[in-house]
């Protein structure tokens, strides 16, 4: 292996979490890591949702829910088909 094209590798490299600021230790190439979100605060890990909406795109499902459902309740029942009378 050639000892000049492998980066240099840091054992105790620190991450720090924008949202919580939840700073640990790891091993990575880059000595300093910045996460958006990590363990501590990931709905996944934390067992927590909340639903980011930016375009409205939770309401207008919500909305497309309900209508199906009253639509669903509004279904009228299929008339019987008529049987001819065998002569």
């Amino acid at each position: 292996m050639k000892k000049t094209i492998h980066p240099q590798y840091f054992k105790t490299a620190t991450v720090t979490c924008a949202s919580c600021n939840n700073t640990f230790q790891t091993g990575s190439t880059k000595e300093v890591l910045n996460t958006e979100i990590c363990s501590n605060c990931h709905p996944f890990y934390t067992g927590k949702q909340h639903l980011i909406d930016t375009a409205g795109t939770v309401e207008r499902f919500k909305q497309k829910l309900a209508k199906a459902e009253t639509a669903k309740a509004v279904v009228t029942v299929k008339k019987p088909r008529k049987v001819r009378a065998k002569a």
